[in-house]
């Protein structure tokens, strides 16, 4: 059981991510992007902060350096997702981002000289075909949404690569504490620069938000951090873009949307991406042949 820990927490988190689609939703009829954003960054900084704040004392310049890295990495990805919706269609939205998936092996091949692994790249593959199936309503044009929300995946995909290669040297909780108030920090600045500083206090609007917060931030993201010391990147990113697939799900239990052959396709493919990944079947079948020869 204990080998399969990365494997179990980035399910989690992309479960936890994929009942986030509705409280996102929710969140938007009172509050800005941009206000959700530093909102949910927030909620998780302080939590963690408030939780593990013995771990603080660890602190260092190394730690530092690090996770204020991936802090901006990851609140520049949000804002050019944010802001890449707003001129494309959400559905392309989705697709683009998922493309992190095959994008993080090609930066350990390039910075880091790190060999491919061909099981892993056709999953990645396959997983953003299967995204493609479940969400893309295709279309042939291509704007400044599309380019902007491509470059959200870069950043999405150098935030994965990262969080793996430093948790191998530093503490994943301290990480994330760090990366959260950096990305807290940066959204209040844009907050109050765009001058959207007013916020709406009732239940109906702080729930959803404090979802976001503590769910879909605070514990998907320790969840995240935790669980990539114990898996490679691109097995990282197979499984965390099922994400898209638990939004679907649960869009039809809880919402209501019809369940349908394109979603059922889907389904299927990012499934058997993560077991090529994870199993590596082929490899398996062809030494049992070879020892049988």
């Amino acid at each position: 059981m204990g080998k399969y820990i990365g494997e179990i927490g980035l399910i989690l988190t992309a479960i936890i991510w994929g009942i986030g689609f509705p409280a996102s939703a929710m969140a938007l009829d009172h509050y800005t992007p941009y206000q959700i954003i530093a909102g949910r960054f927030l909620i998780g900084f302080l939590i963690l902060s408030l939780v593990f704040y013995k771990r603080l004392k660890a602190m260092n310049k190394s730690v530092l350096i690090k996770s204020v890295a991936l802090g901006a990495i990851l609140y520049i990805s949000f804002i050019l997702q944010t802001v890449g919706l707003q001129f494309t269609t959400p559905s392309k939205n989705a697709f683009l981002t998922v493309i992190n998936v095959v994008i993080v092996p090609f930066i350990g091949f390039a910075f880091y000289k790190k060999r491919l692994d061909i099981f892993e790249l056709v999953g990645a593959v396959m997983a953003v075909i299967g995204i493609a199936v479940l969400s893309l309503q295709f279309s042939g044009t291509v704007n400044i949404g599309d380019i902007l929300t491509l470059c959200c995946a870069i950043g999405f995909a150098v935030h994965i690569f990262y969080t793996a290669k430093f948790v191998a040297e530093e503490d994943p909780v301290l990480i994330t504490i760090i990366q959260m108030f950096t990305a807290a920090l940066l959204g209040s600045g844009v907050v109050v620069a765009k001058g959207e500083t007013t916020f709406a206090v009732e239940s109906d609007a702080l729930i959803p938000l404090l979802f976001l917060g503590i769910f879909s931030t605070t514990i998907a993201y320790l969840l995240q951090t935790i669980s990539q010391k114990y898996i490679t990147e691109t097995k990282a990113a197979i499984i965390l873009s099922t994400e898209a697939l638990w939004g679907t799900l649960f869009s039809v239990i809880l919402v209501g949307e019809l369940f349908t052959i394109r979603l059922a396709i889907g389904a299927l493919l990012i499934i058997s991406a993560i077991l090529i990944a994870e199993t590596k079947v082929s490899f398996r079948l062809y030494k049992r042949e070879r020892k049988l020869e």
